[in-house]
């Protein structure tokens, strides 16, 4: 089992790891799907991911999120990344992510992600999943 960071949890690897490496996260659209803990996204939360070779970014907004920008890397089905956002308070937020990859079976992508604040204490599991294509 691999374990992303001291106090994360570990990404249990996909069914078909050949399947979710060979897709890419570039151009896809997602949104939150469930949140545990003291997150900020939520279902009105929208990602907008890009990818080229190891690394993976994306913009994301809506809900309790103003702007956010999230930058990292990508090992096969498993994300590693850091995240940092504006809320609509005002205040500025970031942590860091441990994410796996799911290919679900209409092509769409889900990720399960293993998140802890860095800017205030706090951690949870949430899922985003992408949008209709």
């Amino acid at each position: 089992m691999l374990l992303i960071a001291t106090d994360f949890r570990p990404c249990r690897p996909p069914r078909d790891n050949r399947a979710v490496d060979s897709v890419s996260l570039d151009g896809r659209v997602l949104a939150g799907v469930s949140n545990t803990g003291d997150g900020d996204v939520g279902a009105a939360t929208v990602f907008r991911y890009h990818e080229d070779g190891d690394a993976v970014w994306a913009e994301y907004a809506g809900g309790a999120v103003r702007r956010g920008h999230l930058v990292g890397t990508r090992h096969g089905y498993r994300l590693d990344f850091r995240y940092v956002h504006l809320d609509t308070d005002g205040a500025t937020a970031s942590g860091h992510c441990a994410s796996r990859v799911e290919l679900l079976a209409d092509g769409r992508v889900r990720l399960h992600e293993t998140w802890r604040w860095e800017s205030r204490s706090g951690s949870g599991h949430s899922v985003v999943e992408e949008l209709d294509r």
